[in-house]
């Protein structure tokens, strides 16, 4: 396997250096002709081409390999397929869905993996496309405060409105979403399609963007036309676009195992980075809202634990980047608690529950409503419903109950 250009080729026989140039010439030609997606050379480098086809489907240079999984984006004529494939096939026919989450895939290449669903497939890619343009307006839109609020009180700036409408665009032009409302809108709009609702915060940690500091979009995915009545565990999928030195597009399907991070590459793709399944015990914690330690006895003792243990802090004030972190370095704690003098602030259709999926899938645990439960499970009856959170390992949410609650029933076997 050899590289050419930011392409990928296979060498069936040795050319001569003569005849190089024209089949280089020809190759060229037949990428263009099927318009085919290949992988970068980079990846050829690192030892991770060869799996691309089978020794039987190698072409000369004349001709370029593509994946049999990518035939069903290309709409080429798959080749031949193996015992093993056949079977594999058989078995994704039966509604089996087998996730290769393989670094170094496209979003797109993933998702055909991960699930049989085309409209949840154009849908997370849609909003794919909007985090991307969302990305390059943060770093070039204009961060003073607007003369206006939103339905909330909010103050909104400028950068909030302008994603906003950005998302809202994505989804309209997706053709696969029926309702969709955000932290701005918290209304559901009729966006003509049909298959799934949507609810984001299309500008989480806005009021930090002219610092510099990470910021990002949240959003969840259901199935059908209901935006109450619902729990986070009804979502079909969820998703966060960061915004920082990198920009990242991280997701999960409740159908398909692992939380999934894609980096955007200067191509304007998304390649597959990193899968997460497994949250461990580590001492890293971001309490939020510390001023609730004033009068909240109990996150007053839970801070000095952590505090008096040594823990790291790593606390930003996003939200984002405060929950990223923990998927990302595969251990820690996030908190955001209420007092009798600091009110809830986190919603749960907005940020909670999506966030709370993407936790979840990622192998760790969360805790909301001030009860003994997961975020996922807490009932949204009301597009402004507010909650405190716990989002971390088992072990670190298991201590947050027992602090703030007085024990931790569903985690009495974990060791905190």
């Amino acid at each position: 396997w050899v590289g050419v250009g930011p392409f990928v080729i296979s060498s069936g026989t040795p050319t001569t250096r003569s005849a190089q140039p024209a089949a280089m010439a020809a190759a060229s030609m037949t990428m263009r002709a099927s318009q085919t997606v290949v992988r970068p050379a980079i990846f050829a480098r690192q030892g991770r081409i060869a799996p691309m086809a089978s020794a039987g489907a190698r072409a000369s240079m004349t001709g370029v390999t593509v994946p049999a999984r990518l035939h069903s984006l290309t709409g080429a004529k798959a080749p031949a397929r193996s015992g093993k494939a056949a079977r594999m096939v058989a078995r994704r026919g039966r509604r089996s869905v087998l996730t290769q989450a393989k670094v170094g895939d496209s979003l797109e290449e993933f998702l055909v993996s991960a699930t049989d669903d085309a409209k949840l497939r154009q849908l997370m890619v849609s909003m794919g496309e909007a985090i991307r343009t969302i990305a390059f307006k943060v770093r070039t839109a204009s961060c003073s405060a607007m003369s206006c609020v939103n339905s909330f009180g909010d103050e909104q700036l400028a950068v909030d409105l302008l994603a906003d409408k950005l998302l809202f665009e994505a989804l309209k032009f997706s053709h696969v979403c029926k309702y969709a409302c955000s932290e701005e809108v918290p209304e559901p709009v009729d966006m003509g399609g049909e298959g799934f609702s949507v609810a984001f915060d299309p500008l989480d940690g806005s009021s930090i963007v002219d610092t510099n500091f990470t910021v990002g979009t949240i959003f969840g995915v259901w199935p059908g036309d209901k935006l109450k009545g619902i729990t986070g565990r009804d979502q079909a999928a969820a998703g966060m676009g960061v915004f920082g030195p990198r920009t990242c597009y991280v997701i999960a399907l409740k159908d398909a195992p692992g939380c999934h991070e894609f980096l955007l590459q200067d191509d304007g793709k998304w390649l597959h980075v990193k899968e997460t399944t497994e949250i461990g015990e580590g001492k890293m914690f971001s309490p939020g809202n510390l001023r609730a330690t004033f009068d909240n006895p109990e996150y007053e003792k839970l801070v000095s634990y952590w505090i008096g243990e040594k823990y790291t802090l790593r606390y930003t004030g996003g939200m984002v980047p405060d929950v990223f972190q923990i998927i990302v370095k595969e251990k820690g704690v996030f908190s955001n608690v209420t007092s009798p003098s600091t009110k809830a602030k986190l919603r749960i259709l907005f940020e909670v529950a999506p966030l709370g999926l993407l936790v979840e899938k990622a192998g760790g645990v969360s805790s909301a409503d001030g009860k003994q439960q997961s975020s996922l499970d807490v009932q949204i009856e009301n597009y402004d419903q507010r909650t405190q959170v716990c989002y971390g390992s088992v072990g670190e949410v298991r201590r947050f109950e027992e602090y703030m609650y007085g024990s931790s029933d569903r985690f009495a076997k974990v060791a905190a």
